[in-house]
């Protein structure tokens, strides 16, 4: 996520223009944003036409800095402190059953990376906490607690580095003389521990491991994709932007998977056929940001837009969890 600050209006969201367009927001029509920030989709949408705009977050920061941009629209912004993947239990209190779009931004947002005390990012020290919804365990716990090959299987399946064993092994050197409490420090070993590579600093990948790990992100993603085909009404659309591989591929396998998109039964057993498709691809291919957006922004350069139409068809029925 990189929205818009209400502070700094000159920010502006990734993929903002585009993500809009794929969303076609209409007079008397209701839009849910799932990753609310500092309110970039928010305020877009509602600039865009006379619709109104249900947003939730779960950091509590957010949602008391998005007051200001609350009182600017009233009766059209309402903000929910919660996560996007419980959208239809905290709508329900407002009678909300339906709506006609949901954006998705996800990630951490530039806010929560600029504050050091959040502990998101290894730019400034603060301490190693990572937490969007300021509750539950931290990465300090995570770290200082877990196995080694829990570490090692968090940071190479979260964070696709090659070198996670030899992580987690420098971890649990270090943490054996004391317990790792600071951003700094969990960077300086994660340094120590990888070969140099490229541009990209070497504790990038750790970080991103842990974060996902402490908020339930790929979790949360699914779970919200599943909530948002439940909510949409046909010809409803939703709009997910991602910033690395392993949310783009959820978002990509779940959108194909439900349209006419997916590889069908064969037509020699006719009867194999799944459910009817959910979902109209808008955009076969994944949206980047533009050459000047890049360079505006360096951060765009990882985005991927992808955007879908409900169809009138009943949603795909949920998995039951295996025991």
């Amino acid at each position: 996520m990189n929205p818009a600050s209400s502070d700094t209006e000159a920010h502006v969201p990734v993929l903002l223009a585009e993500a809009v367009a794929a969303l076609g927001p209409h007079d008397g029509a209701l839009y849910l944003d799932g990753t609310f920030g500092a309110g970039g989709y928010s305020r877009a949408l509602l600039e865009a036409a006379r619709c109104r705009v249900v947003a939730f977050d779960r950091d509590p920061d957010a949602v008391r800095r998005g007051a200001d941009l609350a009182r600017r629209y009233p009766d059209r912004l309402t903000l929910i402190e919660g996560r996007f993947s419980e959208m239809e239990t905290l709508l329900k209190p407002l009678g909300i059953t339906a709506v006609s779009g949901v954006a998705l931004d996800l990630g951490v947002s530039s806010m929560q990376l600029d504050e050091a005390e959040r502990g998101f990012s290894f730019r400034d020290d603060g301490p190693l906490d990572m937490r969007m919804a300021r509750s539950g365990e931290t990465a300090a716990d995570l770290v200082n607690t877990l196995s080694e090959t829990a570490l090692t299987t968090i940071i190479r399946d979260y964070g696709e580095e090659r070198f996670a064993r030899r992580v987690a092994r420098a971890i649990l050197a270090k943490r054996a003389q004391a317990p790792i409490t600071r951003t700094g420090e969990l960077a300086a070993i994660v340094r120590r521990a990888v070969p140099e590579a490229g541009h990209i600093d070497a504790a990038t990948r750790t970080f991103q491991a842990l974060r996902i790990a402490v908020n339930d992100e790929l979790g949360e993603l699914e779970r919200g994709l599943i909530a948002a085909e439940r909510l949409l009404s046909p010809g409803g659309r939703i709009a997910v932007i991602s910033f690395h591989s392993l949310e783009d591929r959820i978002v990509k396998a779940f959108l194909r998977t439900r349209s006419a998109e997916a590889p069908r039964a064969s037509r020699h057993a006719p009867d194999a056929q799944g459910p009817a498709s959910s979902f109209t691809l808008i955009n076969r291919k994944p949206i980047a940001a533009s050459e000047a957006e890049t360079q505006r922004n360096p951060r765009a350069r990882s985005a991927r837009l992808r955007a879908a139409e409900r169809t009138a068809a009943p949603a795909w029925p949920v998995p039951e969890a295996r025991a």
